[in-house]
């Protein structure tokens, strides 16, 4: 054949060939990994929708982060089910809640260990809702306060990031506030600035025990066909004090973490939700799909999105995984 064409193949030819023009790595500081923390004692109850997922009560609690540590995992995101829930959710801001109890038996006995705090209501609300409720709608500007005092709560037990995931418009700028008024102007705030409002948060409502006793969250979670306004969103949460800005979910929605990451120059962190942990996981368990593959090509499809960290459920597998490759 006497025709030009470009040998692409060349570079595909063996594994280490492959290995050395690979463009994107997982690494196991990539990761954050969700741990959900109860009351009670000698509690370790696998949420029935999320295999692999626990709630562990603060007994327990030590012995997870030693795996999680010795791993490689140099984060951790900590969600909080109360004993006690009530309109206001007081138990999110309350200073032996069950969330700033837990950040400081780990940072005391893992002082390296960077624990964020997720900063919302809904798991310590009645209603399930994200933010003070009157009248069946949820007040934006007074749930403003109590989301400030929630992150000034954290950060006295010790948290190293403040992770607000409410949508209430003003949530980053009434946290940066409060923290700096608070003598912590140090602490970072990792804003779920991009939160749409989606159909794979299913497992997550079972695992916090935070579905809404009424309606849905569409007036203040973004609409799943929007993409214009997520950088909207996103900008305007960089104004108030933002040092990371979330993508949530993640897998539907790569071409946003794309757009973000290429509209502005700070850490993009994708949060890998739990419908889309439990859908791999229940098909992997009915031998359809091979769970290492599809889990790692994800997660490289992430990062090669624009990611530069990733909330997963995965994390301590893909870091097992990780570990026996080298």
């Amino acid at each position: 054949m006497n025709i030009q064409f470009t040998r692409h193949r060349r570079l595909r030819s063996s594994n280490n060939l492959r290995a050395m023009m690979r463009e994107t790595h997982l690494r196991p500081e990539d990761f954050i990994y969700p741990i959900f923390v109860v009351e009670g004692e000698n509690k370790q109850n696998e949420v029935p929708s999320m295999p692999g997922v626990f709630h562990l009560s603060l007994d327990l609690l030590n012995k997870e982060i030693e795996e999680i540590v010795s791993l490689g995992i140099k984060s951790i995101i900590l969600f909080g089910v109360p004993a006690e829930k009530d309109d206001v959710g007081t138990q999110a801001y309350h200073d032996q809640g069950i969330v700033q109890r837990a950040t400081r038996q780990v940072k005391e006995a893992f002082p390296d260990l960077v624990v964020v705090a997720d900063t919302c209501l809904c798991q310590y609300t009645d209603h399930g809702h994200c933010g003070i409720v009157e009248n069946g709608q949820v007040l934006n500007d007074p749930t403003l306060d109590l989301l400030a005092r929630t992150a000034i709560s954290q950060a006295k037990a010790g948290a190293d990031i403040i992770a607000p995931s409410n949508m209430m418009d003003g949530f980053v700028a009434a946290i940066r506030h409060g923290l700096d008024e608070a003598g912590f102007e140090h602490i970072p705030i990792m804003s779920y600035a991009v939160k749409y409002a989606s159909a794979f948060y299913g497992p997550f409502r079972d695992a916090a025990h935070s579905s809404p006793q009424f309606g849905d969250r569409k007036t203040y979670q973004m609409d799943p066909a929007n993409r214009d306004e997520a950088l909207r969103e996103a900008q305007s949460d960089l104004e108030e004090g933002a040092d990371f800005l979330i993508v949530k979910p993640a897998l539907a929605y790569l071409d946003i973490i794309r757009d973000v990451k290429n509209q502005f120059n700070v850490p993009v962190v994708a949060y890998n939700v739990s419908g889309e942990y439990s859908m791999i996981k229940a098909a992997a368990q009915n031998g359809w799909v091979d769970e290492k593959a599809i889990v790692t090509e994800m997660l490289v499809g992430m990062k090669r999105a624009g990611v530069d960290l990733m909330i997963t459920y995965f994390a301590k597998d893909v870091a097992r995984w990780l570990k026996e490759e080298n």
